[in-house]
């Protein structure tokens, strides 16, 4: 051995990751080595396994493994964690997960309070503001002010002591509407008819029947058989506000309470995107949210508003776009307060540089968009002195503009020059290109899906004939001929959030493309504006809420026409082919699997050995449709499924017209009972696509539908696309994709900037002329895309 080599270190000698052995999910067996301290992206289809890999398998090893380096008390505070389907996984690094999740949308978290930059804002008032208030708590809108007194007995040198003792605590909570900045009032018209008797229906709340325990309930207090039009103000008054009463029905304690403090409870305690669709249609119908008149919506009471710093209170300081916070920031002038106001300037410009400078430390978190949420997220690792780390993206160019990628793309490679190890699941050629090191999975999706296809370089993966290798060099042409608008969708003075008093007309009977700078104002003017009109349809960034127990069946509501067929075949009643109702499996309740909790050691997931997985009993198991039960019936996939009751045999006209829409947006090879949680980004985007498109209306607005698609998958959106158009329909995207930029009828361009910059239409034409003037961000970069 040379001298040269001999002076080699042997801890120099961990130069990579090494998987060996990966099943997780549709993974087939899989081995890879990724390098250290070099940026990786993996591509491949959308449910090729990208994710499976890089966040099921090492990520969640990484943070297994360092969860066990707590103490066992600790352990039992923290999510469980159980050893990925891996045979041996090396070189593991501590793992910082970036992701698409969407940030929490309660009522009361914004953009301040998940970065912690509120609670270093409040501190600075609670020190230097004029006049003093208070403590930190003094300006938190999550806090409210509270006082009491009274005795209390404990024990004392083993006697029974009884003191009096008072408790204080000021918070900044505005009281009327208790910090969530807005107040509801009700349309009462929308929550009863007056023409109509409680027993024939009067009630439009959503869930109130009056055949079940509600009629009782509600015949133990009010009338039943006469018109609410000839209640007396009592009754009336009992229907709509009484507090919370005990009757006795039938042997039974329940409890009555009034229409309004019931909806308030059940249905305003959560944020309106996470109801379900026909309670957020109800509650868009009855309820009308307006600015709390107390706070005029700054979420803070009175005595929070009244100290001031430099000229602001904490009210106004947080409404600010945050590029002009961080000037506001820099002229505190306070040695006491230095290594605060330190801290603060380097994460509010952090914010400037990832891009995202024009929001506001106010702006509720439930708004941001999938791309904003994930560089909020990003924030507090810009500056962090951690090095060999992993850091771990999943798509990190949601939502940018081809300009902000370039941003995006600097940001990723400076994480990895302080020497940690990037991993990024993309499909973005542009952020492909910075890599060091690719890993091509596939050839496709699902069970077609779970092989490493390719390693090595950029240039490599080019000409190695896989499906991301073919395409990677894709350009879409601009059209020759465009589709003439039918008609418009006027929109004058639209001025939500960044919006100047913009007058636009969106086209109708065409595709129309909404694009510009994230930031730009384009989801405040589409969804502000044209989404809740009638006959529209917007499918918007939301993420799908389901559990293990859900899956596609459950969720288009395929399954609902499929126990009805399967009910009437061997004539018995549908609910014993639900596995969440009779016909679950008695040992594994419809799960299909045991947990065994084993305290702070991971939970333990075994296959049922009842019904071996199938989570119906067996019973249930002998009667079928077609000559398959229900259980091989969600063995399909979406094109078997679609062929077996489209056939004679098994004939399911509803359940052909649903899987038809889950087969054209690509999506056709998931079966139909593989759990919701399981479904890749790209794979729950075009779910969603599918269940929308089920609903018939004239026009269609996507928020970014190419979200977690592979290029080859964006040629087939298109052409679902232009067949909804030519059906006679009108489609408005919002996307930043430039095939789809240049595949459009009609392009509506915002900008020029972000933020207070931003706001305005700065062109609206034709992709041609859009690229001929080069007039704008957009118009410079789609022209550099086509080649003109």
């Amino acid at each position: 051995m040379s001298d040269e080599h001999s002076a080699v270190h042997p801890a120099d000698g961990h130069t990579t990751i090494v998987v060996s052995g990966a099943r997780a999910h549709n993974l087939k067996d899989i081995s890879v080595e990724i390098p250290k301290r070099r940026l990786t992206v993996f591509t491949g289809v959308s449910g090729s396994g990208k994710s499976s890999l890089v966040f099921s398998t090492i990520a969640a090893e990484s943070q297994r493994l360092i969860n066990e380096t707590y103490s066992a008390f600790l352990q039992g505070f923290m999510p469980s964690q159980s050893r990925p389907d891996v045979d041996v996984l090396e070189g593991l690094t501590t793992a910082i997960i970036v992701d698409q999740e969407r940030m929490g949308a309660n009522p009361r978290s914004t953009v301040g309070t998940a970065t912690d930059v509120n609670a270093m804002l409040r501190i600075v008032f609670s020190r230097i503001g004029d006049p003093h208030v208070g403590p930190p708590n003094a300006f938190s809108f999550n806090t409210a002010s509270i006082s009491g007194a009274g005795a209390v007995q404990f024990e004392k040198d083993g006697k029974v002591v009884k003191e009096r003792r008072d408790f204080a605590i000021l918070g900044g909570m505005c009281p009327k509407c208790e910090g969530r900045g807005t107040v509801s009032d009700f349309d009462l018209d929308e929550l009863y008819d007056a023409d109509k008797t409680l027993t024939e229906g009067a009630l439009k709340v959503p869930g109130f029947s009056m055949d079940g325990w509600y009629g009782r309930i509600f015949g133990a207090l009010l009338p039943m058989d006469t018109p609410i039009r000839d209640f007396t103000e009592q009754q009336l008054n009992d229907l709509l506000y009484k507090e919370p009463t005990k009757v006795k029905i039938e042997g039974s304690n329940l409890t009555y309470e009034g229409l309004i403090p019931r909806v308030q409870k059940s249905m305003l305690s959560k944020d309106r995107e996470a109801m379900q669709k026909h309670i957020r249609a109800f509650v868009d119908r009855a309820i009308v949210f307006t600015s709390c008149p107390a706070c005029d919506g700054t979420r803070l009471n009175e005595s929070a508003r009244s100290a001031q710093v430099n000229g602001l209170n904490i009210a106004e300081a947080s409404a600010l776009q945050i590029t002009d916070l961080a000037e506001w920031v820099r002229g505190i002038d306070d040695p006491g307060l230095a290594p605060l106001i330190a801290n603060l300037s380097h994460t509010l410009d952090s914010f400037v540089q990832i891009g995202l400078g024009y929001l506001s430390l106010d702006r509720p978190s439930g708004s941001l968009s999938g791309g904003e949420s994930q560089r909020t997220k990003m924030i507090k690792h810009l500056g962090s002195s951690i090095t060999d780390a992993t850091y771990v993206f999943d798509e990190p160019s949601i939502g940018l503009h081809p300009h902000d990628i370039q941003n995006m793309n600097e940001l990723l490679l400076r994480l990895r020059d302080k020497g940690n190890t990037v991993l990024v699941v993309e499909h973005k050629p542009e952020m492909i290109g910075i890599a060091d090191h690719v890993i091509d999975l596939g050839p496709l999706a699902g069970s077609a899906g779970g092989e490493v296809c390719f390693t090595g370089t950029v240039d490599g993966l080019r000409s190695s004939g896989t499906l991301t290798g073919r395409h990677l060099d894709d350009r879409a042409s601009l059209k020759d001929t465009v589709r003439e608008a039918t008609g418009s969708i006027e929109v004058r003075g639209a001025d939500q959030h960044n919006l100047q008093g913009v007058d636009v007309d969106v086209p109708l009977g065409v595709l129309t493309v909404i694009t510009g700078v994230a930031g730009s104002g384009k989801s405040s003017l589409i969804h502000g504006n044209v989404s809740t009109r009638d006959g529209v349809v917007a499918v918007d960034q939301g993420a799908i809420r389901g559990s293990r127990r859900s899956n596609p069946a459950t969720y288009t509501g395929l399954l609902d026409p499929v126990r009805t067929a399967f009910a009437k075949a061997n004539g018995v009643k549908p609910a014993l082919f639900s596995a969440n109702s009779e016909g679950a499996c008695p040992e594994c309740k419809g799960a299909g699997v045991i947990y065994t909790e084993l305290g702070v050691m991971a939970t333990v997931e075994s296959t049922c050995p009842v019904c071996e997985g199938r989570r119906f009993n067996d019973a249930v198991l002998e009667y079928t449709l077609g000559e398959l039960s229900i259980a091989d019936v969600l063995e399909l996939s979406m094109s078997e499924a679609r062929d077996f009751f489209a056939s004679a045999e098994a004939r399911v006209t509803k359940a052909v017209k649903i899987l038809d829409k889950l087969v054209d947006v690509g999506i056709g090879y998931i079966k139909l009972g593989q759990p919701l949680s399981t479904l890749s980004g790209g794979e729950r985007q075009r779910l969603k696509l599918a269940i929308h498109m089920i609903e018939d209306a004239d026009t269609y607005v996507l928020d970014e539908p190419t979200t977690g698609l592979h290029l080859a998958d964006v040629q087939h959106l298109l052409a679902l696309l232009d067949r909804l158009v030519d059906a006679g329909k009108s489609v408005i995207v919002i996307e930043h994709h430039q095939a789809v930029m240049a595949h459009a009828d009609w392009i509506i361009d915002l900008g020029p900037g972000a933020g207070q910059q931003g706001g305005r239409v700065v062109f609206a034409g034709t992709p041609s002329d859009l690229v001929a003037e080069q007039s704008t961000l957009t118009g410079e970069h789609l022209a550099a895309y086509v080649g003109a």
